[in-house]
């Protein structure tokens, strides 16, 4: 069995992550180090749309070449909401690939599976428009808000 090369401790870390905020899903290329990144590009092993279907997420600009990601930089960007996203049937396993260089011009590559399916039940509430909020309450609940989960109703 081979040695897995190891990553020098002040060689950048970057990394694409989906989140989910309270029903929203999002795409991030964060540089996680200490150590600034330069030539960042993601290519995606599936496209993806998102805005309502609108938009190929996976071909923005923002994948195709970051010239310089500074350290603990996060580019970030809305995919759609959850119930959209699974409503339409976007694909939920998604590989990111990712190439970088390090200060000295050193290529790096990292590989990272995405299961998005994983966001597909979680319960979030939905705030109610501005103002309709009794002022006692100082964030949504079930009571002064709606419980949705990702998952498409009907």
């Amino acid at each position: 069995m081979a040695a897995r090369k190891s990553t020098p401790p002040d060689a950048p870390e970057v990394i694409v992550d989906f989140t989910f905020d309270r029903g929203l899903l999002h795409v991030a290329v964060i540089n996680i180090s200490d150590a600034p990144a330069t030539e960042v590009t993601v290519s995606f092993d599936l496209p993806f749309r998102g805005l309502n279907g609108e938009v190929e997420v996976s071909s923005l600009p923002m994948f195709r070449r970051i010239a310089f990601l500074a350290p603990h930089k996060r580019i970030e960007t809305l995919v759609d909401t959850s119930a959209a996203y699974f409503e339409r049937d976007e694909p939920t396993a998604i590989v990111a690939m990712v190439t970088y260089n390090d200060a000295a011009g050193h290529a790096h590559k990292r590989r990272i599976a995405h299961d998005i399916a994983i966001y597909r039940d979680i319960a979030y509430v939905v705030s109610p428009p501005a103002g309709t909020m009794p002022e006692s309450t100082a964030r949504p609940t079930p009571d002064t808000g709606t419980v949705r989960h990702g998952r498409p109703q009907g």
